[in-house]
């Protein structure tokens, strides 16, 4: 089903809809396959607001202390990036269909979207280190699942993007404990 302001170019074009799990390659039987999808999309979710979350930081950071600041950030949102697409494609190949626009994201989302204003240095790598834990969590919870429905190949996904989140959100700890960041107490 297609709201309005969305385009859908005809049904003669569509390999996969919405929401739906097909057969897959990878011979993981429907029932796994429709968890690890659901899982994986709740993780790109994540993926995709706690990016351009991290990215409306990079853009937007002030101040002297920023500099290593906005290195880390565009790091990070590259690094957010690449774990998106690593998630999008194994979703694809469990036979479903990756998370994607507004809605989609906002169906899935592990945690809320910030709001658009712009926030002092302290309190955005606040909402971003929130964001990290979060997905961090969600994906320890998916690295079991993997686990327990026995699809090593995602397992060993989830887990090597769950040690890059936890350790950017290290980095943010150090940053937000260093007394140079301005404080808005």
């Amino acid at each position: 089903m297609s709201a309005p302001h969305l385009h859908n170019p005809g049904e003669e074009a569509l390999r996969r809809e919405w929401g739906s799990v097909e057969g897959n390659a990878l011979r993981i039987d429907r029932e796994r396959a429709e968890r690890l999808v659901e899982a994986l999309n709740a993780d790109l979710s994540g993926l995709y607001i706690l990016f351009n979350q991290v990215r409306k930081h990079y853009w937007t950071m002030e101040g002297r202390e920023v500099g290593p600041v906005v290195e880390f950030l565009k790091d990070a949102a590259d690094r957010l990036a690449e774990m998106t697409d690593g998630l999008a494609i194994r979703v694809h190949a469990l036979g479903g269909v990756p998370v994607n626009g507004p809605m989609g994201i906002r169906q899935h989302a592990p945690f809320g979207i910030e709001a658009g204003d712009v926030y002092d240095v302290r309190s955005s790598l606040s909402n971003d280190l929130d964001g990290y834990a979060t997905l961090a969590a969600s994906m320890r919870e998916h690295v079991a699942l993997a686990d327990d429905l026995g699809d090593e190949a995602t397992l060993e996904l989830v887990r090597e993007h769950l040690r890059t989140i936890e350790a950017d959100a290290h980095v943010l700890e150090r940053m937000l404990a260093d007394d140079t960041l301005v404080r808005t107490e």
